[in-house]
């Protein structure tokens, strides 16, 4: 089993929204988007360790790892002392990066020590982000592991990820997921890269590979009124969503802007109406398996 530990910027014991029944969810540090409309921004980068958020925090709860082998106190590592924060986020706002020195590190050891604390009380476990699988071995590892356990076995391995993993990624995945849940965040190429940085040739790639697989268990689509293209394509979108599995789910998310930090700020929510319509629309169109929001917050 690998040494390396994932860095990691949450964990949720029980959660019922990132998957089949009740899951533990871990939300991977790090992400290759640079979305407009990201409301976890923090999650983006990874820490590069400069050290400016140390002196801004005033709960002291951040400070230089002690590297006593070096005969001083600075071994060019930022440690946060979770006891201590009051999460006031003073640190995101000093960063040059905006990143988070807020983060967890785990082994697949340590990980699988959590799980089996919780493995009574959930359905299974998923992998979330930023961007789960930029930190493919560890995911890989972590589920191998899960998969060969006797006391762990009834747990089902589950990805949240924006489909930009390459095919050989996902088949270093196949054996050890039972699913995967890939956000499409627009229909044309331009508009996903204005959004998102990046094209979307691998996502549609990532779509069509899980779904010969068996392993595509939903299809996220978060609607922005006005930016994203849902709506002006519904034709073309409606065809490929139909083309996919009958099991494939289909999850409208309803774009907010509380947490975003870009132009984005500005742009409308989007409210239960616009959700309404654009599954009308593709109802309309013969689009089963759909799933709106439960709140609009």
């Amino acid at each position: 089993m690998p040494d390396s530990k994932a860095s990691i910027s949450k964990i949720i014991n029980f959660s019922c929204v990132d998957g089949p029944g009740s899951r533990l969810v871990i939300f991977l540090q790090g992400c290759n988007y640079n979305c407009l409309n990201c409301h976890n921004p923090q999650t983006i980068d990874l820490c590069d360790n400069c050290g400016d958020c140390i002196s801004s925090c005033p709960a002291q709860a951040l400070s230089w790892a002690d590297d006593s082998a070096s005969n001083n106190n600075i071994a060019n590592t930022v440690v946060w002392d979770a006891d201590l924060c009051t999460q006031c986020d003073t640190c995101l706002q000093v960063c040059p990066k905006q990143s988070t020195p807020k983060t967890y590190h785990y082994s697949v050891a340590e990980m699988l020590q959590l799980i089996r604390k919780n493995s009574l009380f959930i359905n299974g476990i998923t992998v979330s982000g930023g961007e789960a699988t930029l930190q493919l071995n560890f995911i890989k590892s972590l589920f191998e592991a899960v998969k060969t356990a006797p006391d762990l076995q009834h747990l089902t391995c589950m990805v949240d990820s924006n489909g930009s993993l390459s095919e050989t990624g996902w088949q270093k995945l196949m054996p050890f997921i039972d699913g995967a849940m890939i956000d499409l965040k627009a229909w044309q190429q331009a508009t996903h890269l204005w959004i998102t940085g990046r094209d979307h040739h691998r996502v549609f790639r990532s779509l069509a590979l899980l779904a010969a697989e068996h392993k595509l268990y939903e299809v996220r689509l978060l609607h922005i009124p006005g930016k994203t293209d849902f709506e002006g394509e519904i034709e073309a979108l409606a065809d490929y969503l139909q083309q996919l599995p009958a099991a494939v789910r289909i999850k409208l998310n309803a774009f907010q802007n509380h947490g975003v930090t870009t132009e984005a700020k500005n742009w409308n929510s989007c409210t239960e109406q616009d959700i309404n319509r654009l599954a009308a629309q593709l109802t309309d169109r013969g689009v089963k398996s759909l799933f709106l929001p439960a709140v609009y917050i």
